[in-house]
Formats: structure tokens, sequence, C-alpha cells
């Protein structure tokens, strides 16, 4: 049965991104360092070319290309340059945002803009059939987590310190949320945490 999973690179003060987001620089400034761990090469530090790493990192990795559906929000997208209008391959992109879509990205077929996030989630799993949901952005994240429709948090915490940027669970207010833990991994560079809410 499908499920939906947050995928996220944090940082050691909980950033998912640098300051200055915008097309060209969509991780912020230094925001790349938390995905450093996916490119080969990355257990020296030498950061690389994107592909599978040939170790144990290999293996979210794996699990990531294997989305059958992808969930984000426009605040993810827009300085990604809304990913070409692909994303995984060639799967359906359920894009959350309340504000009008550009002309230009109406037009590609694997991407719909809903504004309700259980929609979103709800379709994106018809889609993605058997295989899970991946879901990104902080937006995404924090209103999946309190509508009830997020199943599963992937965290990847990379050792480094932001100090600026934009935090995973940013405006999720004061309501408790609990999680177990299901899978810790250590890689090189980095920690792999997957949780199931509870």
């Amino acid at each position: 049965m499908s499920k939906s999973v947050l995928d996220m690179s944090v940082s050691l003060d909980g950033f998912v991104c640098g300051p200055n987001e915008a097309p060209g620089n969509g991780l912020g400034d230094n925001g790349l360092r938390l995905h450093q761990w996916f490119y080969y090469g990355a257990e020296t530090g030498q950061g690389g070319i994107p592909g599978r790493p040939d170790n144990v990192n290999g293996d979210p990795m794996d699990e990531i290309r294997a989305t059958g559906a992808v969930v984000a929000g426009r605040g993810t997208v827009e300085p990604a340059g809304w990913w070409k209008g692909d994303h995984h391959d060639g799967v359906p992109i359920f894009i959350l945002t309340r504000t009008r879509t550009p002309a230009d990205v109406e037009q590609w077929p694997l991407i719909t803009v809903l504004d309700d996030v259980s929609e979103a989630i709800a379709r994106a799993k018809q889609a993605a059939g058997d295989r899970d949901v991946l879901v990104h952005g902080i937006g995404v994240a924090a209103a999946a987590l309190s509508a009830g429709v997020l199943d599963e948090v992937q965290l990847h915490l990379v050792p480094t310190i932001l100090g600026e940027g934009r935090h995973l669970f940013e405006g999720i207010g004061a309501e408790p949320h609990e999680f177990e833990l299901t899978r810790l991994v250590e890689g090189p560079g980095v920690t792999h945490l997957r949780y199931r809410v509870l």
C-alpha cells in the first residue's frame, strides 16, 4: 500500500535550505551542502556528480527514485524552476498552492496544481499505485502533518550548521506530534533517520 513519505535533508540546526532562495539558487546560500551526501565522492567531501552513491547512502537514494508520485509546494518548485515539468523520471507531480500558476506550467502534463493537501496526497497515492508518494517542502510538510495525511518522515541529517534559512517544520504551530523511529543508518557524511508518524 502506498505511503506518503516526507523526505528532506536537514542541517544539525534544523534548516532544509539556506537563506536567499531564488531561481538559480533554489536551496539558498550553502544549501547544496545538505545534498552533498548523494553525489559520487560525497564521502571525501569533494562533491562529485549526481548518481547512486556506491556506499550505504545508495539505499535511501533507491527509495527516493522508486517514488510513484510527488507532492510539493510552490515554495519548493518555484526556486527550482518548477523542475522543468518533470521530477523523478515522469511520475505525476501534485503542487500545493493557492496562487495563480504560470501559463507555461499549466501546459506541462505531469503537473497538477491543487490547493488542498488532503486531496493532493490522496490523488498522489492513487497515481502511485503500490509505490510511495514523495512529499517535498516545508509548507507541504507542515500542512500534511497537521491534516493527518503524512505517514512517514525520512530525514538525512547532515553534520553542518547553516545558521540561517528555512526550518523543516516552520509554521507547524504548538500542536504536539509524535513519531516512532523505524530506521537509523550511518552513512558517509550523513545519518539517515526514518520515522513513522503516530
